[in-house]
């Protein structure tokens, strides 16, 4: 093994203690396949041990990295097989007993998140996948912990309009029952087109059909680390900036590698992937839109937003993937507005909208994501919002996904108050010419010809 000089440990602690880098989550997926049963009872008591068993020593283990090497695992958590799977054996309707045991589950190991209350729904339903998506409104509102996603395009199969219809009319639901509550439940839901199986952030990580029976997924994240960086690079050229970010997803990376690799090795569970992305937080310098600042915008959302935050996703996709044996997930930059203080500020003031942000999801890792819209938009305009998002995602043959929040009661310039992780949101305007005869047509929208490719 060669020496670390002792410049690069000091870069790390600094990397650390001054500039926010932290590992976000250490994510053991777990399959349930062996857990099915004609008993929902019986099903969700097998879920419920082998849960508590599998993840018994995952914050044990999270926590002890963390006092050893000095690096922050903020959150420790567990995705399982999408449940719909489970959901087809049942004899009953209603799903929401799984999600009361997920919710159980997580509270017994000590996690925030459990996800995988999940359907796969991209070429047609199965009666586990009706069952579970007429289930997810009430499913979030009676959880803390669980969260949901649904998968309704792939570019193999093109985009299942029905789901995409059903899914505006859940996500309005979802708001409705936890408006009490900063209408908390669409927060935990996300709709997805190439949904990745090895996802380790919330709210859209499952435990995908093809891995194995119990994996260890870690996902870096280091927005404050590529700030600081490119600010000590000074004046110079846009392929500096390229390189200077690049080194630095590496050094981001490699210690991702190295907290996979024990957890792994403690937990007696096989290595995964390390997801990339850098990932912000609501807290000060954790910021992917001061990243974009920083490289010379006035402003996130003005003229050349789309061209920085594209330099920026490809340097972090090269730097990370030289520094991994194997990088998956979704990797790249994650830009979702209530959990990002710069991205609330560029709103504010008139300066992001929503018509530039899904221009910039054309770019980055994921989407709409975490975008609060005025309480009384109707269930047909949230269903043409996913359709625009999934559209990108489908024939860019990448994944992307929608998080979107109606504040039910409040409308545009109000702001939605999360609290924690998902912090705050303003309510964005969005454009009030009606798409319902466009989505009532249902259907599907065909596979792009790019997903001809054999």
């Amino acid at each position: 093994m060669h020496m670390l000089s002792t410049n690069s440990i000091l870069e790390t602690i600094n990397m650390i203690t001054e500039e926010h880098l932290d590992i976000r989550t250490i994510t053991m997926g777990i399959s349930l396949l062996d857990c099915i049963s004609d008993d929902i009872n019986v099903a969700c008591e097998r879920v419920y041990d082998k849960l508590t068993k599998t993840a018994r020593d995952l914050v044990k283990v999270g926590e002890q990295i963390e006092k050893e090497y000095g690096i922050p695992i903020v959150h420790k958590r567990v995705s399982v097989t999408p449940i719909s799977i489970l959901g087809n054996a049942c004899k009953t309707e209603d799903l929401v007993p799984f999600a009361k045991t997920l919710d159980r589950a997580a509270q017994a190991l000590g996690i925030n998140f459990i996800g995988g209350f999940t359907a796969l729904v991209h070429k047609g339903y199965t009666k586990g996948d009706h069952r579970l998506i007429a289930s997810i409104p009430e499913a979030l509102a009676t959880t803390e912990r669980v969260c949901s996603s649904v998968n309704v395009a792939t570019t193999k199969a093109g985009i299942n309009m029905d789901a995409v219809a059903e899914m505006g009319r859940v996500v309005k639901l979802a708001a409705e029952l936890t408006a009490e509550n900063g209408c908390i439940g669409p927060a935990k839901l996300v709709v997805f087109a190439n949904a990745p199986e090895d996802n380790p952030f919330m709210a859209g990580a499952f435990h995908g059909v093809g891995e194995g029976d119990a994996v260890i997924n870690v996902g870096v994240s280091g927005p404050g680390v590529v700030h600081h960086a490119i600010q000590k690079a000074g004046d110079c050229d846009i392929t500096q900036i390229a390189d200077t970010i690049k080194k630095t997803a590496f050094k981001i990376t490699r210690v991702g590698q190295l907290v996979a690799n024990e957890a792994s090795r403690r937990l007696g569970v096989p290595f995964g992937i390390v997801d990339l992305s850098l990932a912000p937080t609501p807290a000060v310098g954790d910021s992917v839109a001061h990243i974009l600042e920083e490289m010379g915008l006035e402003r996130c959302g003005g003229p050349g937003t789309t061209a920085t935050l594209a330099l920026l996703n490809d340097a972090v996709k090269k730097g990370g993937t030289m520094a991994s044996s194997h990088v998956g997930g979704l990797s790249g930059a994650f830009i979702p507005v209530s959990e990002d203080a710069g991205m609330i500020d560029s709103v504010k003031c008139g300066a992001l909208s929503l018509e530039k942000l899904e221009a910039m999801t054309a770019v980055c890792s994921v989407g709409l994501d975490m975008i609060v819209v005025p309480g009384d938009v109707s269930a047909s305009t949230i269903s043409a919002l996913i359709a625009d998002e999934i559209s990108i995602g489908v024939v860019n043959t990448k994944t992307t996904a929608v998080r979107v929040i109606p504040a039910i009661g409040k409308e545009v310039g109000d702001v939605l108050e999360f609290g924690g992780l998902l912090g705050s949101g303003p309510v964005m305007p969005i454009s009030s010419f009606s798409a319902e005869r466009f989505i009532s047509r249902g259907g599907r929208i065909p596979a792009p010809l790019q997903s001809l490719k054999n």
